[in-house]
Formats: C-alpha cells, structure tokens, sequence
C-alpha cells in the first residue's frame, strides 16, 4: 500500500475552521473587507482553548441570521469576505509568528481586516505589520481585564502577557494614543500602571462601573477622542480581550476575571467610537471549552459584526 507522501504541514489541524463568519463567501477582490482566524493558543499562562475559537465564533454568527444591525442599519453581506485560518505551526512562538507575517501582510493590503484569535501573543505580530504597511506608528485602544504589560513571560522572553510593552518599546504604536479599558487583575503598581506611566490612558473596569449608556460613557468617549485629534488623528487599531468583560457575560476564556464589564458596555463603545479611523481589529481569548451555551462565542461574534457594520457606515 503507497503510504501518503505529504508533508505534515500540508494537512489542516482538526481545529481550523471550514465554516465562515456570518455564512460569507471566500475572501477575495469583490470583499473589501474580511475575517480571518488565527487558531494559536501555544502562549496562554492558565487554560488553553484559544486555538478552537475561530470556529466557534464563525458558528456563533450565523444566529445573526440577514446580519442587519439594528444601530447602523446595513449588513456587511455582499462586501465581506472569510480568508479561513492562517496556516501555522503550533508548536513554537517564535515560528508561528514568522509563518503569520506574510500572510498577514498579504491580507492587511487586500482587505480591511477582523482577526479572530487564538491567544493574545497574536496581537504584537499584527501590528507589526500593520507598522510595516503603514509606515508610521498606530493609536491602540485595547479591551482587557488584565494589563499585558509584563517584562517577560513566566521565564520567557515573550508571550500573550507582555504584547503591550513589547509593542510600545518597538516603536509600533503611540504611547499617548494606547487606550485600555476594563483593567482590573491582580499586579504590581509598575504593570498595572505602564500605559498610564508611558502617557496613555486607563479606563479601569472600576472606574467604568455603573456606566453603560452613551450618555454615561460620554467623558470617557471624548477623553479617547481629544488624545487622537491632539495627535493629528492617526491610525487606529482594535485590540479585544474577551476577557475584558466580566466572567458572567464570558465565561469562556482561559484567565476569567471578576468585576469586569458589560457587553453593553462594550457595544456602547464600539457602536459610539465607529468613526475614528480604523485600520483593523482582533478579537482574543475565547476559549469554547470552558463556555457555558456559548455566551462567549455569541459576545465575540456580536463584537466583530458590530465593528464591521461600524466601518462600512462610516466608509
């Protein structure tokens, strides 16, 4: 009997994706914009799951049925794309994020992009390339319960807990322009506080408490909004921790949190800062093993959906 000569490279994980985010055809040159998954959890410190989550967020959103969002009125039918999940190797930091780069710089100048992770580490290669394509640093505005601010990794020089530092010490984005929001776990005062310390802004899950409204998130609307025009308005990009809200709202995710936000909070958010220039967005650490009903993947997909219907009415 032939034995199958392939690489083992050339056959798909069991966990990638063959479904697509809101029943979209394959990305292409008709799709201006696109989802993407990056089935990676090889960095998590407590509960890995992450690398299952694309497919999980692809079939939560088919409950949105025509897609229409009831805010903007419009539905991305008919100008969204799914790219599937990147081809990577699970096996090593290092290696996946070189795998990722080309083809995510692929992606980034064919379509304006939704990333739908895996673990956090994903983020600091994106904007990488973002950098790279741009050629100037970004604005972050970045939904989380914990700060990722850490020098190292439990040891290691690099992981899903340091992107923020990391990505601020290379020049990748704006100091003053990086936004967090939802902070609240545990650690010292030299982490929690590094955004703050470097000239950016915190919104701590404390502070955002009893504020859900647009009316009532206003001052923290228009403090994100006079720091990007004080900077001449630039590019901004989404980075969003599931984790950020609280536990009850997501229990799917690998290091829970209590004491977080909303998903109204969120949407608030979302829905009232559509117009600042965007240039992509990722949504994180939804681990589908640890869901109950699938609240995480319904929170993650409505996230995405909203971001995206928030572009096109703002194009």
């Amino acid at each position: 009997m032939q034995q199958d000569a392939r690489p083992m490279s050339d056959h798909a994980f069991a966990f990638l994706s063959n479904n697509a985010f809101l029943k979209a055809p394959a990305a292409g040159a008709a799709t201006p914009y696109a989802v993407a998954g990056i089935a990676w959890d090889g960095a998590v410190t407590n509960r890995p799951g992450a690398r299952m989550a694309p497919r999980a967020i692809r079939e939560a959103s088919h409950m949105l049925c025509d897609a229409i969002h009831p805010h903007f009125d419009l539905s991305p039918e008919g100008r969204l794309g799914d790219a599937g999940d990147l081809a990577l190797p699970n096996t090593g930091l290092a290696a996946m994020r070189e795998a990722m780069a080309p083809q995510v710089d692929r992606l980034i100048r064919a379509h304006h992009m939704a990333w739908l992770g895996g673990d956090h580490s994903i983020t600091l290669p994106l904007l990488r390339a973002y950098r790279r394509w741009l050629g100037r640093p970004l604005a972050v505005i970045h939904f989380d319960a914990h700060c990722d601010t850490w020098k190292d990794h439990f040891g290691e020089p690099s992981g899903h807990g340091t992107w923020v530092c990391e990505a601020i010490q290379e020049g990748l984005v704006l100091r003053e322009c990086f936004t967090q929001l939802g902070i609240r776990s545990s650690g010292v005062r030299e982490a929690r506080e590094y955004v703050r310390d470097q000239g950016g802004l915190i919104f701590t899950a404390r502070d955002l408490r009893g504020l859900e409204s647009p009316a009532q998130l206003a001052p923290l609307l228009q403090a994100i909004r006079d720091r990007l025009a004080r900077h001449g308005h630039p590019p901004v990009y989404l980075s969003l921790d599931i984790d950020c809200l609280d536990p009850a709202f997501a229990p799917g995710t690998g290091t829970p949190e209590p004491g977080g936000m909303s998903s109204n909070q969120v949407l608030s958010v979302l829905e009232e800062l559509a117009d600042l220039p965007f240039v992509g967005m990722d949504c994180v650490e939804v681990a589908p093993p640890y869901d109950h009903a699938e609240l995480s993947s319904q929170a993650a997909a409505h996230f995405v959906w909203t971001y995206l219907c928030g572009r096109l009415k703002n194009a």
